[in-house]
């Protein structure tokens, strides 16, 4: 296309995007391994908690193990200055080529015993905090021209529905719809948005330790078991590498083939395999 007739301006590839990556969330499950993968791959991280703080430190010592700074910060993510987080921790580490957000939260009750003040909770912590640090972000990233990216971690429920869980499926749904909005909006500037989908990962948001991911069974699930949070963050390493430069706007179940089950739903938990 002919940029002067279409106003359009091809998105070319910049030198790779710096190896410093912010983690909301590092204090355990997901983040926490995802703050460890990333360092592994020689990322400097900016790590936030909530109120986890010992657990953030052990997310610091493993990082800094495996010879990488680490910078960390205490972030709210339903609060209004969520994105100023980002920002300090930018400064921390002399800019931002990766953003992971993974904080959040959930709720468990019926949509018609959902009081407002819960649903508001929610919907602040699961999709403002992620926008308002996005924007942070994506705003450094633009400034540096070095390219970026964004990885938002939404659930297998930003596509697919479930029983009790009214404002945390539709804070997970406006995220992966904030994903593909941003990924057109910051195409052009080669940074790269997308969402990875975890379904029941062991985590304590979860009721499970990391190991019950080997011998839990889950007999309604594909592959038969919880996840394991580094089968969701070595995902998360992929989208924040170099070699998927040329992926945007997508979202990544990571869920045992979960969301392949909505035709056998009529069908008991173990017998589902039989034809």
């Amino acid at each position: 296309m002919n940029p002067a007739a279409g106003g359009y301006r091809c998105a070319m590839a910049r030198e790779h995007h710096p190896r410093l990556a912010i983690v909301t969330g590092a204090d355990s499950g997901i983040g926490q391994a995802t703050a460890k993968l990333l360092a592994a791959e020689g990322f400097d991280i900016g790590a936030t908690f909530h109120t986890d703080a010992d657990g953030v430190r052990a997310t610091a010592k493993e990082v800094e193990m495996r010879g990488q700074r680490c910078f960390v910060e205490q972030l709210d993510a339903a609060a209004p200055d969520a994105g100023a987080v980002v920002d300090r921790l930018a400064d921390q580490l002399g800019g931002v080529g990766v953003l992971v957000n993974v904080a959040g939260t959930g709720h468990s009750s019926r949509a018609l015993d959902l009081d407002l003040a819960t649903w508001r909770q929610v919907l602040a912590t699961d999709l403002d905090g992620p926008f308002l640090c996005a924007q942070s972000a994506a705003r450094r990233m633009i400034a540096a021209d070095r390219g970026g990216r964004i990885i938002n971690v939404t659930s297998v429920h930003e596509h697919v529905p479930r029983l009790g869980a009214a404002a945390y499926c539709s804070a997970k749904a406006g995220l992966g719809m904030l994903t593909k909005v941003l990924a057109l909006e910051l195409a052009e500037h080669d940074i790269t948005v997308n969402a990875v989908a975890p379904g029941e990962i062991a985590t304590a948001m979860t009721g499970l330790d990391e190991s019950d991911a080997y011998h839990e069974e889950r007999p309604g699930n594909p592959l038969g078991r919880p996840g394991h949070v580094n089968e969701v963050a070595s995902v998360i390493g992929f989208l924040a590498s170099p070699r998927s430069a040329y992926v945007t706007g997508s979202s990544y179940a990571v869920d045992g083939g979960l969301m392949l089950m909505a035709a056998h739903g009529h069908d008991s938990a173990t017998g589902w395999r039989e034809v």
